[in-house]
């Protein structure tokens, strides 16, 4: 726990994620990303030099999962945690019938999460996304879209004033994995129909085979890349 919660403040200060007085709402999936995220701010609000407040917020899809372990781990937390029910599952599958439900699904739970996070009071939402999940979506973009692009460490969202940060961008899936297992963090199974194999388990597959048979160290050589590329939001940072 204490190497992530040390790369989460090392983000946070160097793109300047938070400030004082700030609500932060982290979006809670139920998966372990989204988990340890909490966990860490919840520390770090702790002791953290400029003082802010964090809260969970859950939004849920129609699919009767069980969110009672994550409200006792907030409990044990201090941490104020809500959970929203939505349609999403509804008009995805039965109304829509997507067959590629994924793109159109994660575009209605942002919006629904951000307009939750403004109804409890909050100025910022803290996304669970790490350094994995930055490079397969820099390989996702220049091999399906054919352009350098990624999402942003932190991005502001003019029509509700909301930021959104992703203070994990530092931080290895393999190091999350750990705490969840040391700290027996609850999480929760994704019962989504079209959960499974994806192009981003294709390319977090792609990436380390590369970087194992052919090119030791990629990963950091990609994402220092990213960093000193012109893309959006990147390239703001204390070096």
């Amino acid at each position: 726990m204490k190497k992530v919660v040390s790369l989460t403040r090392r983000a946070i200060e160097q793109y300047n994620m938070i400030e004082d007085g700030d609500k932060i709402a982290v979006g809670v999936s139920g998966g372990k990303d989204s988990l340890v995220l909490l966990n860490v701010l919840a520390e770090l609000s702790r002791y953290y030099p400029k003082k802010f407040t964090v809260m969970g917020l859950t939004l849920d899809m129609g699919y009767d999962a069980d969110y009672s372990k994550v409200q006792k781990m907030c409990d044990d937390l201090g941490v104020e945690y809500k959970v929203k029910k939505t349609n999403i599952k509804e008009i995805i599958f039965d109304i829509r019938k997507e067959s590629n439900p994924c793109s159109l699904c994660a575009k209605m739970r942002r919006g629904a999460l951000n307009d939750m996070a403004i109804e409890n009071g909050c100025n910022k939402v803290a996304l669970g996304h790490h350094n994995d999940d930055v490079l397969e979506t820099f390989f996702l973009s220049l091999m399906h879209e054919g352009r350098i692009h990624c999402f942003s460490p932190v991005t502001y969202l003019d029509r509700t004033d909301m930021y959104q940060i992703r203070p994990m961008i530092y931080v290895r899936e393999r190091d999350i994995r750990g705490v969840v297992k040391n700290y027996d963090i609850p999480v929760v199974h994704n019962p989504c129909p079209a959960d499974g194999y994806t192009q981003r388990q294709y390319m977090k597959d792609l990436i380390k085979r590369l970087e194992k048979e052919m090119y030791p160290g990629l990963r950091k050589r990609l994402f220092r890349a990213i960093q000193d590329s012109a893309i959006d939001g990147w390239s703001d940072y204390t070096k």
